[in-house]
């Protein structure tokens, strides 16, 4: 639980009131004892406050904000893209960047050796180390882990950017680039905010760790083993995991507390032994597309029921308190709508829009490899045929249930079809959902630091897409973790014309001040 001091008006009086160590010091002697544990509650509050001086450190966040922004476009102009082989050597030099900026600021750090990628091809390229720094070695104070990543989505200017991606561009306050928001800004801003500390000769109110990879953008390669790895060494004195690596949902700050998992599968519909005419073979052959796309159809309803059995069953039941929670969340469906530019949406309401993009589970099919689809014509029958689709998971689901529940039903499904076809269905990737306690004291220290920092509630939301860090962090370290987005709902991750606002990333560097001063008022029997 909190201490008595993480209250809101005294959290608001942390920042600036610094002269009331004697207000009841002139009261008669009998007073004097029987408001004695009053005095010595404020003297509590007062020492704490004059510890963090809120001001001085926003005001150093403000004066500094340019040489942030330059900062940012340093990293950004190294085009860290984890998914090209070609552009590896960027990101080696990346993390060596990243590693550089902490020991400048007296960081204890190591840039982790993880291992290599095996390439389809059988080739093996080393993978980019892992950086990870420490800041403060106090056993009486909470120890923080922060996590990031630099590596980016790939992007080119002819794919439809405004600006060139790999050049930071500052247009009416909003900072363009690849990278900008997933993930460089907020990593910079939690390095900042250290930084403030430090500049000023403030004692940080909490230990502070990093730990920073450069593969999250094609899943982590390496990093659930390098966390395994030092589970008792690094992370042993780690009391809580920050991550900041998602957005807002609108222009209220939130915090995030679930997202959901992801069943990533192939399925391959395998026929004749090469390509063959349409014209010369069609219609004496069981074509290999044709059972592809019939067994795809069984997958989900076009009112968007999955028709799997046994998924739905497993999904935890919507309770009266989470309903409530949706609609008290600030979303326009109109404007989402609009974003996307749709004419038309699943569904009409907040609560059902909300509830299917965060805690239910979807079919979606992103494509299917070997099929014809350059530009032009070409009439062929392709020998072999493999769909890609996913299923995001959610509690109570279970990836390897859901593996046995997809291929059961999909080799049913093409029984029926009596064709003489070879179908195959993988599972390639098997990513549990997360979920935490909004009640934590990890929530509550993040809501006072939102309500104090931005003079406004924050939204508690969760995250349709998958981070697969964070379930690892939970299973493998036993960590209570938070995810405190600085970016915006209108950032683009992932888009053409990603960009960071210049306001997200200062304010969000003091959030993050704010913040750090809040967990160093939890009680130290929290976990």
């Amino acid at each position: 639980m909190l201490t008595s001091n993480k209250k809101g008006p005294q959290s608001a009086c942390l920042r600036d009131c610094h002269t009331h160590t004697h207000t009841h010091t002139h009261t008669h002697t009998s007073r004097d004892k029987m408001h004695l544990p009053a005095v010595l509650s404020l003297l509590l509050v007062v020492s704490t406050a004059q510890a963090f001086q809120y001001t001085e450190l926003a005001q150093f966040i403000d004066s500094h904000q340019e040489e942030y922004v330059e900062t940012l476009r340093d990293w950004v102009a190294i085009e860290s893209d984890s998914s090209n082989v070609m552009r590896r050597k960027d990101l080696h030099r990346m993390m060596e960047l990243v590693a550089q900026k902490l020991r400048l600021m007296g960081g204890t750090v190591e840039l982790v050796d993880i291992g290599e990628q095996e390439l389809p091809d059988g080739q093996t390229l080393l993978l980019p180390k892992v950086v990870t720094a420490q800041f403060g070695t106090d056993v009486n104070k909470h120890t923080v882990c922060v996590y990031g990543h630099v590596d980016v989505q790939p992007a080119k200017l002819e794919d439809g950017w405004a600006t060139d991606p790999y050049n930071l561009t500052d247009i009416n306050g909003h900072l363009y680039g690849r990278g900008a928001s997933d993930n460089k800004a907020p990593v910079l801003a939690w390095i900042h905010a250290v930084g403030a500390y430090q500049a000023l000769n403030m004692e940080l109110p909490v230990n502070v760790k990093f730990v920073i990879e450069g593969m999250e953008e094609t899943g982590s390669n390496g990093l659930d083993a390098m966390i395994l790895a030092q589970r008792d060494t690094f992370f042993s004195d780690v009391d809580y995991i920050i991550i900041s690596d998602c957005g807002w949902l609108s222009r209220r700050p939130a915090l995030t507390y679930g997202t959901r998992g992801n069943c990533y599968f192939f399925a391959e519909v395998e026929g004749p032994k090469q390509d063959l005419h349409s014209g010369v073979y069609g219609g004496t052959v069981i074509e290999p597309m044709t059972d592809l796309i019939g067994i795809l159809d069984t997958l989900i309803s076009p009112s968007g029921k999955i028709l799997i059995p046994g998924i739905r069953e497993a999904v935890a039941p919507l309770s009266d308190e989470e309903w409530k929670r949706y609609q008290d969340i600030q979303f326009d469906v109109e404007d989402y709508k609009n974003k996307i530019g749709v004419s038309q949406l699943m569904y009409s309401n907040k609560v059902d829009l909300l509830a299917h993009r965060w805690r239910y589970p979807t079919v979606t099919i992103h494509g299917i490899e070997g099929a014809f689809s350059d530009p032009g014509t070409k009439t062929v029958i392709p020998a072999k045929v493999t769909a890609k689709f996913s299923i995001r998971q959610v509690p109570d689901m279970d990836p390897a249930m859901v593996k046995k529940q997809v291929t059961d039903y999909l080799h049913s499904v093409f029984a029926k079809r009596k064709s003489p076809n070879k179908l195959k269905v993988t599972m390639v990737i098997g990513a549990k959902p997360w979920l935490a306690d909004t009640q934590h004291p990890l929530y509550e220290a993040g809501k006072i630091a939102i309500s104090s920092s931005f003079d406004m509630d924050a939204d508690l939301i969760r995250e349709g897409g998958t981070i697969p860090i964070a379930r690892t962090f939970q299973d493998v370290l036993g960590k209570s973790i938070i995810m405190m987005p600085i970016g915006g709902f209108d950032d683009g991750m992932h888009s053409q014309n990603e960009k960071m606002s210049r306001y997200n990333y200062i304010e969000g560097t003091k959030l993050f001040i704010s913040y750090l001063n809040e967990v160093s008022q939890i009680q130290k029997t929290s976990v």
